[in-house]
């Protein structure tokens, strides 16, 4: 389970990447921790189970794309347990979240852990992300290990605002791709302490 080193490591590593939270939104992350390592024991939420890893690779690699967050509404595409969704819905309060997932398992985690940690800025969507029809558009898209780039393009445009963004984590798959309703803004090296894994945030706009 997680005790005060996690706590600490989790500080040390918000830190290390100059992002400043609130004693209580670090609570908030470490309870959502806390939350997947019970309800994975059930519903396979992740295959990553060690504490330690856990901080890294769910809370401070999902992180790392705050700086880079856009505008008043995100959308995150394929979030499974929540991540980077969860995470960036405790730093950002002010903004909206949608989580959708295909997974009806995970999206009912997602709704129990809304409830759990008080966030009111998240809504589970229970869908698959070419279905999906918003009613109101997003001025962002995130999305990790979710589907190769050129998939990503074609299923998430319709999401999307125009001057919308798209922010796709990957460790490969960085060239900038020609696509119809988007275009190429840059690739964003992403420092995630502890990390040994490249990890790569490639940006485009909706236009």
């Amino acid at each position: 389970m997680f005790d005060e080193s996690h706590h600490l490591q989790l500080q040390g590593g918000l830190k290390d990447m100059a992002i400043e939270l609130p004693e209580v939104a670090v609570e908030k992350l470490m309870a959502f921790l806390s939350m997947m390592l019970k309800w994975n024991r059930v519903y396979n939420l992740s295959a990553i189970r060690d504490p330690k890893q856990m901080v890294i690779l769910h809370l401070l690699d999902s992180l790392a794309v705050l700086p880079f967050l856009h505008g008043e509404r995100c959308i995150d595409v394929g979030t499974g347990a929540g991540l980077p969704g969860v995470p960036l819905a405790i730093a950002r309060l002010d903004m909206q979240f949608g989580l959708l997932d295909s997974n009806s398992k995970k999206t009912r985690f997602i709704q129990q852990a809304c409830i759990e940690l008080g966030l009111d800025n998240v809504k589970p969507l229970h869908e698959r992300v070419e279905e999906y029809q918003p009613e109101e558009k997003f001025d962002t898209v995130t999305a990790r290990a979710f589907t190769s780039m050129p998939e990503l393009l074609t299923k998430t445009r319709h999401l999307l605002n125009d001057g919308g963004k798209l922010l796709a984590m990957k460790a490969k798959e960085t060239d900038a791709l020609e696509h119809e309703g988007f275009e190429f803004e840059s690739v964003e090296s992403l420092l995630v302490p502890e990390l040994e894994a490249t990890r790569n945030l490639v940006i485009y706009r909706a236009v």
